[in-house]
This record gives structure tokens, C-alpha cells and sequence, in this order.
């Protein structure tokens, strides 16, 4: 049985009959209604061209980095065998002079060897990138047997892809 409904006097059924729901405004346009919001819009999205246009024109003259990168990563994982660890370790200086030529331009680089480029890689690259144990193993590099580069232990071979790692991610090339 449902409960009786309490009965309203005939004034207050006329008056509820007549009653209109709320009227809700219009939603909020999103498009700016002063030029200065539009303004604002038109500069930050001009900001973000511009960043976007300095990303890739860096990440286009970086990419020889990563190529380098990428190449030493995989000289890295032949260390630990003595054939592979003679290999990598001829590899790796001249990983360092291809670099550099991509960096820089070819006469002020080709021409560098022993002191006057260990110097170089340390102008360009901090003397944190090559301290004296791997700068004694670049300039004896180019001079040894594959016998003796085998003989190399893993721990220096390490050492000295550390090194060439720091300096390829780390070296400033002047604008």
C-alpha cells in the first residue's frame, strides 16, 4: 500500500504547475575575446616553432656523436676477449680522429698526432676527459704490435673507452 500523498491547497498546485525549470547560460566560447589573448597564442606558438626548429637543427649536427657513440658501444663489447680487446683498441683512435674531422674543420685536425693532439682532445674536451693513464695509452697506441695490444689488460682498455666515451659525449665544438 503506498502512503497517501498530503493534499495541497489549490493555490500551491497553481503555483507549482506555473514553475519553469532553471535556465542554464550558453557554454563559454574557448576562442579568446580580446586580441591580446590571440596575441599571446600567436607568440607562444611561434616560441615553440622556434624550439622545435633549434631541436632538430642540433639533434642533426649531433649525429655524428651518436653514430660515434653507437660505434663504440659495440668496439666496448669486444673488450673482453684479447683478440677482439687488439681489434677495438687499434679502432678506438681513430674512432677519436673521425670525430673530430666531423666536428671540426679538416685542416686544423688532420695534421695533429702525439702531444699536439692529446693536447687538442684535452683543449676541446676538459682534462677530466683524458687523464694521464688513457692519454699515455692513445699516444702508445699507434706505435704497438697487435701482439702488444693484445697484451693490454681489460681493466686499461676499459679505462681508455671510458675516456674516449667522455670526450665524444662532452668535447664543444666553437661555433
Amino acid at each position: 500500500m503506498e502512503p497517501a500523498q498530503p493534499q495541497q491547497d489549490p493555490l500551491t498546485r497553481l503555483a507549482l504547475q506555473h514553475l519553469a525549470d532553471i535556465s542554464v547560460p550558453p557554454p563559454v566560447s574557448w576562442m579568446p575575446q580580446t586580441w591580446g589573448w590571440a596575441m599571446l597564442a600567436l607568440v607562444a606558438a611561434a616560441l615553440l616553432i622556434v624550439a622545435l626548429w633549434r631541436w632538430h637543427r642540433r639533434r642533426v649536427s649531433n649525429r655524428y656523436r651518436r653514430e660515434a657513440l653507437a660505434e663504440l658501444t659495440r668496439m666496448e663489447r669486444d673488450l673482453a676477449d684479447n683478440t677482439g680487446r687488439a681489434q677495438a683498441l687499434e679502432a678506438m683512435p681513430e674512432l677519436l680522429k673521425r670525430v673530430a674531422l666531423a666536428a671540426w674543420p679538416r685542416d686544423a685536425v688532420a695534421s695533429l698526432s702525439g702531444g699536439n693532439w692529446l693536447a687538442f682532445l684535452r683543449q676541446h674536451g676538459g682534462d677530466r676527459s683524458f687523464p694521464e693513464p688513457a692519454a699515455r695509452l692513445l699516444d702508445d697506441l699507434e706505435y704497438r704490435s697487435q701482439e702488444t695490444r693484445m697484451s693490454v689488460s681489460e681493466d686499461d682498455a676499459r679505462m681508455f673507452a671510458a675516456a674516449a666515451r667522455r670526450w665524444i659525449e662532452g668535447h664543444s665544438v666553437s661555433a
